[in-house]
């Protein structure tokens, strides 16, 4: 067991280092993206970012990788002005959210108000700022890569904001950031999402929702109905493990149960791993 474990530690080493070599000979970012015609005009904004100040980033990036830590900031931002500790344990028990209060608390997020709490930065929207901030150097971090968040495009001919976009390898990734629950995701959130796709054309997109919940019950079958409409044929929408799927190994849809990172990597696995065809 503990040689497996070794074995696997050099092989992720060897990895990162392979991964700094690809990217040290090939194009930065933002010059892969104006090769494909587009400059960045605005990126990372900072309104609605829910982070504690630097020394305590560390520890705030590693609690995000909880489920239940991040269902425990949105209630906290549902209830920014003013909450107790019984409005936000929705999702954990409340000897978890009590150490969640604590660490928000100690790193300066909330403060205390009139025998409540109170987040120190208000108001905020939602969670979705955050969120892709996290992600993003989710990315950076676990998958050696460079990556940006909350992007603008100058001129653009699709309207919003790209989530995340980010160099693989040789390749661009552009992931979409979904912090609400399916119930709130409506067809013309898919229909902006696979605009954008057609619009940057990157190599692999992703879909990304932060919930536990199937996406095989509400969120695939938009797809399926969104593809139809747009081809006028029924795309195929493909289950790659558990509620992972993929649409013609391009257009990935995951959630978030087993783990963001878990995920993503499953996606570069299914990616890197493609069956040799012969044609």
């Amino acid at each position: 067991m503990k040689e497996e474990k070794d074995n696997t530690r050099l092989l992720r080493a060897e990895i990162r280092r392979l991964r700094k070599i690809i990217d040290e000979i090939t194009p930065p970012l933002d010059v892969m993206l104006k090769q494909r015609g587009f400059t960045i005009y605005k990126k990372e904004p900072s309104g609605d970012l829910l982070i504690p100040d630097q020394k305590f980033a560390s520890v705030f990036r590693s609690k995000l990788k909880k489920y239940s830590f991040r269902l425990f900031l949105r209630d906290v931002i549902q209830h920014q002005n003013s909450f107790d500790l019984d409005q936000v344990t929705r999702f954990a028990t409340k000897q978890v959210a009590a150490g969640y209060l604590d660490s928000l608390l100690a790193s300066g997020i909330v403060e205390p108000y009139h025998g409540r709490f109170r987040l120190v930065k208000r108001p905020l929207k939602s969670f979705g700022e955050t969120l892709e901030w996290y992600v993003a150097g989710l990315i950076r971090e676990d998958f050696q890569t460079e990556a940006v968040w909350g992007v603008k495009f100058k001129r653009p001919k699709i309207g919003g904001d790209y989530d995340v976009i980010a160099k693989l390898d040789s390749s661009l990734l552009y992931m979409e950031i979904k912090s609400s629950p399916p119930r709130q995701i409506f067809d013309r959130g898919i229909t902006a999402f696979l605009d954008r796709v057609e619009e940057l054309s990157p190599e692999i997109s992703i879909y990304f929702m932060d919930t536990e919940l199937r996406m095989k019950d509400k969120i695939v079958p938009m797809f399926e109905e969104e593809l139809l409409r747009r081809y006028k044929k029924q795309v195929p929408v493909t289950r790659i493990v558990k509620e992972l799927f993929h649409i013609n190994k391009k257009i990935f849809i995951i959630n978030a149960k087993g783990g963001i990172s878990s995920n993503i990597n499953t996606v570069f696995t299914f990616l890197w791993h493609k069956k040799f065809e012969i044609d």
